[in-house]
This record gives structure tokens, C-alpha cells and sequence, in this order.
């Protein structure tokens, strides 16, 4: 089984989590953000992740260091448990319907650390969420992870269907990249043999 468990203890937070890739899509325990629990149960939904959190946070201060801190576990937790990514896809990519918002999401599990964000949210906060902390999560995310990850709002007026847009289909890109191809016999995805 493809899993990870990822323990970090800082000044400001103390989270640990696990994740398996081959899950069935189960989010459980709290990162103490209403909201952002919305979302990581909606990444794990659609990603088909089963995902662990036990996160004590500094919330008295704001929600920063609780999301980024997550973010820079949950890309850690993906890099360990995919190894030296032999058989997988490695490319994956959604545009995904949110109401009236569209979203377009590609990535490829590179071994190079890139994030290209071009989300405006016309909200600065979704309950206590501040939303500018959502390219943040991906910040950390995909540098952890060690992936090129595109996020592109086509279209979308509404920041909680924005951002929840956004989970879902980042979700679904990895689902595809981090699916088996059979027909790749175990090998590296990639001319260079190594990622």
C-alpha cells in the first residue's frame, strides 16, 4: 500500500498526519478551520485519499501557520508514499464545474516544485477562512510534494464555489497522476529514468 505518515512540531503547530493514496476517499479528525475541513474532506473525496488529521494550531493568531503548516505535511505525506514514483501516470489535469465557476487544474509529478496560481477571490474571507491562505495551502503543497501544479479560475464570482472548485479539482488531477499505468511495467515515467 502507498501510505505516509508525517509528524511536525513547531512553535506553531503540532500536526500529524497520514495519508493513503489507494484509499477510499475518508477525511477524519480537524485542522480546527470549519472551512478548510470542507475542503480536505472534498480533496480526499475526490482524490479517493484516505486522510488522517490530528492539528493543534496557533488559531489565536489567525489561520496561517494551521493551513500552510498542513499544506507543507500533506505534500510530504504524497512525495513518501509515492517513492521513486515507478508505474505511475505522473500526469493528470481537470477542468471542473463549480456552479457558475470553472476551474482548470494540470499537474505533473516532476520532482520539480512549481506553482502556478491564477485564482482572484472576490472575498477575503469564507467564515473565518482568510481566502488568500488557499494559494498558500498549494504553496506549500506542491513544493512538498515536489509537483508542477497549474490552478486557473476560467470563470467564478462566488469565492466559496472558487475555492471548493479549486479542492476538487486539484483532487482529480492527482487521482490520475498518482493512478497506476499498467502499461508502464513498473518503470519511471520519464526519459531520464529518475523523477
Amino acid at each position: 500500500m502507498r501510505t505516509a505518515e508525517i509528524n511536525r512540531k513547531t512553535n506553531e503547530t503540532d500536526i500529524k498526519l497520514k495519508l493513503n493514496l489507494d484509499g477510499s476517499g475518508v477525511f477524519t479528525g480537524t485542522s480546527g478551520i470549519g472551512f478548510f475541513d470542507h475542503m480536505l474532506t472534498l480533496f480526499s473525496k475526490h482524490g479517493r485519499f484516505d486522510l488522517e488529521l490530528d492539528c493543534k494550531g496557533d488559531l489565536e493568531v489567525d489561520c496561517h501557520h494551521t493551513v500552510e503548516d498542513i499544506g507543507i505535511c500533506l505534500g510530504q505525506a504524497f512525495a513518501d508514499a509515492l517513492g521513486d514514483c515507478a508505474g505511475i501516470t505522473r500526469y493528470g489535469a481537470m477542468i471542473l464545474p463549480m456552479d457558475e465557476t470553472l476551474i482548470l487544474t494540470a499537474v505533473d509529478i516532476s520532482g520539480r516544485s512549481l506553482l502556478l496560481f491564477d485564482c482572484d477571490m472576490p472575498s477575503p474571507q469564507v467564515g473565518t477562512f482568510d481566502t488568500e491562505l488557499c494559494e498558500e495551502f498549494f504553496i506549500a503543497f506542491s513544493r512538498n510534494a515536489k509537483i508542477t501544479l497549474h490552478i486557473h479560475k476560467l470563470v467564478g464570482k462566488n469565492t466559496h464555489h472558487i475555492i471548493e472548485g479549486i479542492f476538487k479539482a486539484v483532487a482529480r488531477a492527482m487521482k490520475t497522476a498518482v493512478s497506476i499505468d499498467g502499461s508502464l511495467n513498473g518503470e519511471i515515467p520519464s526519459s531520464k529514468g529518475v523523477l
